[in-house]
């Protein structure tokens, strides 16, 4: 367990997600984790200190000019003494404070005298979200190095409206602090891995284009798997309508050449996985207005080749040490990954038939070629996938010791 007996300040910011906090201090003991509960004023407006208390098995605190806590200046003792710094819910306020370095209570003068990872994990209405104020405070808290998980979108507990602002759930957020670089020291630690995921988009012309069928969610669950073994985890992405994976860096592409350009500028790597579905051709230019229909009929089209981003990689000058690619099928599946593992220079080809509703379904029957062979695995969940692959990579790299 990658967070066992680190140390773990969890600081309860006010807001109707405080609620949440419960369940992910459970979440973060069940991992072996030490957490420390700091409560902000409005904080037990929501949830007690003694639910808090009993469930992290320790004291929680609240109060900055406290005459007990203060004798030794507790609040340095608690920002030095921490692994890493959670603030869920972190309000609107709450961020605008820090990003104005303001220390006015024991949540502010902890996250000011601390020096372990901050991970923020954001909970406020839409309109408070979307607000420029707060994307100032988003923007000068990352560039001060700060994380973030959330926020979702979804319905408010409070308003019930819909939007983005829900906080991230306890496992997303421990998730994200397992994959946050010096936090939790998995296998995967130090290693870089390279990540492709979802369709790509070659316009035709400005409101048409060419695509796959790829919904990125088995490209991205192994991202986030990948993160959770401690890699630091560059995922380049197709248009897909899924949430970045935590701990993960993003990069947004459209194109093929786009995401071409994108790897090259992820590389050097220690390990690549090519699970994108990039679309084989692109138009020969596309139009710079609409195609209208016409009585002459439909448009011919001309189509060229997209480059082929396995093979780039895979025989190129920066291969990284381990290369895996998928092969998505619908008849001869073997076969085809077979001719793909030789052609493309992959050490690894993740097979699945794609036939049914694998594309955009929530599970996936995969089987692994390589060199050595074949090797089945049961149906199981993307996620299962995403975490049994990451083990298998961590052990072809050395990481792991065998199955």
């Amino acid at each position: 367990m990658t967070l066992a007996e680190k140390h773990i300040l969890l600081v309860i910011g006010g807001g109707i997600a405080a609620y949440k906090c419960l369940d992910l201090i459970r979440r973060l003991r069940e991992r072996g984790a030490k957490v420390t509960p700091v409560m902000t004023r409005a904080a037990g407006e929501f949830v007690t200190p003694l639910s808090v208390g009993a469930l992290a098995g320790t004291k929680v605190y609240g109060e900055l000019f406290d005459r007990d806590d203060e004798h030794d200046v507790g609040h340095i003792r608690l920002a030095r003494s921490a692994d890493l710094v959670i603030v869920a819910p972190a309000s609107a306020t709450r961020m605008a404070k820090m990003a104005a370095g303001i220390g006015d209570d024991l949540a502010g003068a902890v996250l000011l005298a601390t020096r372990a990872p901050v991970l923020l994990a954001p909970a406020m209405n839409p309109a408070m979200w979307t607000h420029p104020a707060t994307r100032r405070s988003l923007a000068t808290l990352k560039g001060d190095g700060i994380r973030f998980v959330g926020p979702n979108r979804g319905e408010m507990a409070e308003s019930g409206e819909a939007g983005e602002g829900r906080m991230a759930e306890p496992l997303e957020i421990v998730a994200a602090a397992e994959g946050l670089p010096g936090v939790a020291a998995g296998p995967l630690a130090g290693r870089h891995v390279l990540v492709t995921s979802g369709p790509t988009h070659e316009p035709i012309d400005p409101v048409r284009y060419i695509a796959n069928r790829s919904s990125g969610r088995q490209g991205h669950a192994i991202a986030a798997s990948l993160a959770r073994l401690g890699a630091r985890v560059t995922l380049v992405s197709g248009p897909v309508a899924l949430p970045d994976p935590a701990g993960v860096s993003t990069v947004h592409v459209e194109t093929a050449r786009e995401m071409l350009a994108a790897v090259d500028a992820a590389l050097p790597a220690d390990a690549a996985v090519f699970v994108a579905a990039v679309a084989d051709w692109r138009t020969d230019g596309d139009a710079a207005h609409k195609i209208k229909k016409t009585e002459a009929g439909p448009p011919a089209l001309a189509l060229v080749e997209n480059p082929d981003i396995l093979r780039t990689v895979g025989t190129g000058p920066r291969r990284p040490r381990l290369v895996v690619g998928f092969a998505a099928e619908t008849r001869d599946l073997l076969e085809n990954a077979a001719l793909k593992l030789a052609r493309k220079g992959a050490d690894l080809i993740v097979a699945n038939d794609v036939s049914g509703d694998v594309m955009g379904g929530d599970a996936n029957t995969v089987r692994l070629v390589s060199h050595a062979g074949v090797e089945e695995w049961p149906t199981m969940p993307k996620a299962a996938v995403a975490d049994r692959l990451a083990l298998d990579i961590a052990r072809r790299l050395g990481a792991l010791g065998p199955a």
